[in-house]
Order: C-alpha cells, then structure tokens, then sequence
C-alpha cells in the first residue's frame, strides 16, 4: 500500500505473552520486518518469570512503535487475550493479534489491510497459513476473495461449501473498530472450563459475522507453531472437535440457520460425538479426558431440546433415504 506514512491506517499489532522468552524474538523481528510500517506492537506480558520482559523492554528502547505493558496479576489465557485487546490504540484502524510463538512474513500487514481498504466491509481477514511445516487455510478457490459474512458463519456451521479458513488470532487482521465494540473480546464463558480454551477465538469470528464480510489473500502471510503444550495440541489428544462444534451450533445454529437445517445438523453432530465416545470408552478411565468430556457432555444435556435433536434425527434420516433414492434412480 503506498502513500505517505502519515496517511496510512494505523495497524495495532497485539501479542498477549506468559514465559516466551525463547521464541518471542522471532515474534518482534517479524513485526519489525513488515514492509507496512504505520503499525504499534502492544507486548502485554502475564507476569513472565523467564526473562520476557527484559526481552521486550529492550525491542521498545530501540523502536518507539513498540509498547510494553506489565499488569500486576496473572490471569487466564482468555483472560489475558482480552487484557491485551484492551490496550490497542484509540487511533488503530485495524488490529492483528500474533502470538508469542508465531511471526508474520513481511507482506502479512500489507496484503490484509489493503484486503480490508479495498473492500470496505470486510471485516475480518484471513490468508494462508504455514503451520510448523504444512501450508493450511487452503482449499477457497482463488476466484473468491469475500465472502458475505452470514454465508461465512453459516459455512462453518454446516461444514461446507467454504473450508476452514478463521484459523488461531494468528491468522487474522481484523477491524478495530468490531474489536474495540466487545469487552470482553472473547468470552469467558464460552468454553467448557478456563484450562480448555479451545474455541471462543472461533465463535468471536462467527459473532463478528453479524456485522461485517469476511476477506482472504491468497498468500501464505503467517507462521503458527504447535507444541505438546498448546491448547491445540490437548484440543487433538482429548478428541474435542465434535464437542466443540456442538457448542458453536448449539449457540448459532439458531442464529445463522434455518430451524430445519439447525436440528438436522445438531442430530448429526449428537450422533457423531455419541460414535466418537463409544469409540474411545478405554480412554474415560483417563481424569484428563473424563473432566474435559463430563462438563462437555453435562453442557449439552442442559443446553439441547430432546424435541429439537429427535426432530434433526427425522430430518436427516429422510435426507439420507431421499439420497438413497436419487442413486438409485441415477443407476
């Protein structure tokens, strides 16, 4: 995007950080490396003990863009991604959260803030992502760049016709004025317990969605690193994709969905999660797996209509003999 510095929007970069001393370089070398340069780096470091904060500190004496803040109490990791929220700039146009163990490649501020100023209702934007070694978000065919936001929400519901695309905080430029319009930006609440913050960076997006058009580049714009110790690697070991799902179409199914296609797939995804629980009956014997899946399972019970899945289960049952009937036709 050309034009004078002082012309362009302001790019809040946010990176909430709890001992990143190893890897959050990498993290600030990148945001320094960015060919769009109207951008503030808020650092909010969660009561670090490795040397974060030294780190930082030194990153902010060299670069006036970059900014530290230290708040006395140590708070959950949703807790602490709205705390950071809170810190962008009353003058940002945008905002673009990246975790301490992730980085942007050069373009990344460039590509998506010229997403959102060429198309004014985008507000949301995504790209491909390198994740460890695999580039993911892929599978939007090249000729769609937005996308309505209801069709969005409902695409992620419904599991199609779009692919993934939201990906992790990483991955995402959005509007500053949307973020700035919720407080708290994720909701505590949404998960089964605060040691299990899986998805309420997802139903945020899908809030969003409300209100704005969802935009993608077709480039590889951030790197997101997995270990053994993130909330993705233990949302894999405790198999909580179904559950997960379930919650967000408990919650915006309502919203985004007509009220037949809302109890249909609420009957599948009941009847996929009773599958995947029989399927891993050894693994209840585990207490990891018994105090994520015992809260997931009381939530739905509490939160789902019997009437509502028997209905979704008559409707898919017809869908399924419906299609049974076209095949034979077709043979």
């Amino acid at each position: 995007m050309t034009g004078p510095r002082n012309e362009r929007p302001l790019v809040s970069v946010v990176t909430p950080v709890y001992n990143g001393a190893d890897l959050i370089e990498d993290c600030l070398e990148s945001v320094l490396a960015q060919t769009y340069d109207r951008w503030e780096h808020v650092i909010v470091d969660n009561c670090s003990t490795d040397g974060t904060r030294d780190i930082a500190a030194r990153y902010a004496e060299r670069d006036e863009r970059i900014r530290l803040v230290t708040p006395d109490e140590f708070v959950g990791v949703v807790e602490s991604g709205n705390r950071s929220l809170r810190e962008i700039s009353h003058d940002s146009r945008y905002t673009k959260v990246v975790h301490a163990d992730d980085w942007l490649f050069p373009e990344c501020l460039e590509r998506m803030v010229g997403m959102c100023e060429e198309h004014p209702t985008v507000g949301v934007v995504s790209a491909y992502r390198l994740e460890e070694t695999r580039v993911t978000l892929t599978g939007l065919p090249h000729s769609i760049s937005v996308i309505p936001g209801r069709d969005m929400a409902r695409s992620v519901l419904l599991g199609g016709p779009y692919p993934q695309l939201f990906g992790s905080p990483s991955s995402l430029l959005i509007r500053s004025d949307l973020v700035r319009a919720r407080d708290p930006f994720y909701e505590v609440e949404f998960d089964v317990g605060e040691e299990y913050p899986f998805t309420e960076d997802l139903a945020a997006c899908i809030e969003l969605m409300r209100e704005c058009d969802f935009g993608f580049v077709h480039q590889v714009l951030t790197f997101t690193r997995r270990n053994d110790d993130s909330p993705f690697s233990k949302f894999a070991r405790l198999r909580a994709s179904v559950p997960e799902h379930l919650n967000l179409i408990i919650r915006y199914g309502p919203v985004y969905l007509e009220p037949e296609e809302y109890r249909r797939i609420l009957a599948v995804y009941l009847a996929r999660y009773a599958a995947a629980v029989g399927r891993n009956l050894p693994k209840l014997a585990s207490p990891a797996f018994r105090a994520y899946h015992g809260p997931a399972i009381a939530r739905m019970r509490r939160e789902v209509r019997a009437r509502d899945a028997l209905e979704g289960a008559r409707l898919q049952l017809r869908r399924i003999r419906e299609r049974r009937g076209l095949r034979a036709r077709a043979g």
